[in-house]
């Protein structure tokens, strides 16, 4: 059998189990539809991971404020900032390769298919949402392999998903994945240098926040004297102390 007529035979397969499981069509749609904000949601907890992650203790003689001396802590950073650019350059990235391919959608090769998301006319292949989830899965296995199993999961359903609402073929879905999951380690590869830099910059100055929970060292407040000033806090004050001019006593 080619590799079309395996396509064909996988889709017409799942688009009949989707006809023959009503009860599922509306997680399935809900999911093929709105799952994207779970992605989000999962390159959001990588960002939080890496920003706590900095903040833990560093090794006896780490030269501070923190990231700047400690690799590991500045390369998870990195790769959380990254991730989600990196599903930006690769849905970018695809927008040229889906119109020089200009795979027609399932509506557009079949009759009598079960459609549970308005037919679309842009071209199938590769798959944007399929792109969007291997990016976000490559780009989170950069910063935690728990994150990246999990973000994996998410994108493996997204994709048969897609298929089993009639919005794509599975070809369309599995070149998507790939797709996303290739651009974006590449991106990083070629970035993290000046990642690496902007977070370890960020670092000393008011964006520190956004990569790290440990506050600057080295800039503490000032205490806050509350109450009077006694004439016993006078005498502590040193050799420039203050002198009490009150009653029964004329200015030094």
């Amino acid at each position: 059998m080619s590799l079309t007529g395996l396509d064909t035979t996988l889709f017409l397969a799942i688009n009949n189990f989707a006809r023959a499981t009503p009860w599922l069509q509306p997680l399935v749609r809900a999911y093929a539809v709105y799952g994207v904000a779970l992605f989000a949601v999962l390159l959001l907890a990588g960002w939080w991971s890496a920003r706590t992650d900095s903040s833990r203790t560093p090794p006896r003689g780490t030269p501070l404020p923190a990231l700047p001396g400690r690799p590991r802590a500045t390369a998870r950073m990195a790769a959380a900032l990254w991730a989600p650019l990196g599903v930006l350059v690769a849905v970018g990235a695809n927008q040229p390769l889906v119109a020089l391919v200009g795979e027609p959608r399932p509506a557009a090769l079949y009759t009598n298919l079960l459609l549970l998301v308005p037919a679309s006319s842009d071209p199938a292949l590769p798959s944007d949402h399929a792109v969007m989830a291997g990016a976000s899965a490559a780009g989170l296995f950069l910063v935690s392999r728990r994150l990246g199993w999990w973000t994996s999961g998410a994108a493996v359903v997204m994709a048969f998903a897609r298929v089993c609402v009639g919005a794509h073929q599975p070809w369309d879905v599995i070149s998507g994945l790939g797709f996303g999951a290739v651009i974006s380690p590449l991106g990083y590869v070629l970035s993290r240098r000046v990642l690496a830099w902007a977070v370890q910059v960020a670092a000393t100055m008011r964006p520190r926040p956004l990569v790290t929970t440990e506050p600057l060292l080295g800039v503490t407040a000032a205490p806050v004297r509350t109450g009077a000033v006694t004439g016993e806090d006078l005498c502590r004050s040193g050799p420039d102390r203050e002198t009490w001019t009150g009653p029964g006593r004329s200015p030094a």
